[in-house]
């Protein structure tokens, strides 16, 4: 099963979802659509997705929304931030899919092409 954590009010997100819909169709596998505003993910799960990312913690930040300041998050370390996306949602950059124990940020979304070839 795919995973995409979503926002649907994002064309970035709107863009990667078309994208695994019509993946998961050809390849015959279920895709699971997470509005994470929703249904905000759990710091063991954050962690969990930031181990299948790899890279920094930092990376899975949208340092750009107004309670990324408010929290004074430019110089916190990573149990921080991952305990600040666990109460602030919004704070998690979109969109995200998880896949065979990988994950990528697919910021632009056309990325997903290639690392879902990867994959097969």
């Amino acid at each position: 099963m795919i995973t995409l954590f979503h926002n649907p009010r994002c064309s970035k997100s709107r863009e990667a979802l078309a994208i695994l819909e019509n993946f998961a169709q050809v390849q015959g596998i279920s895709l699971e659509v997470v509005d994470y505003q929703k249904t905000p993910l759990s710091l063991v799960q954050l962690t969990e997705l930031h181990a299948q990312l790899g890279g920094a913690v930092r990376d899975m930040v949208r340092t750009n929304e107004d309670e990324y300041a408010a929290l004074k998050l430019a110089d916190a370390g990573d149990a921080e931030l991952l305990a600040a996306l666990a109460r602030h949602p919004r704070l998690l950059q979109r969109p995200i899919a998880a896949w065979r124990g990988r994950a990528l940020v697919a910021r632009p979304p056309e990325q997903l092409v290639p690392w879902l070839g990867d994959a097969i």
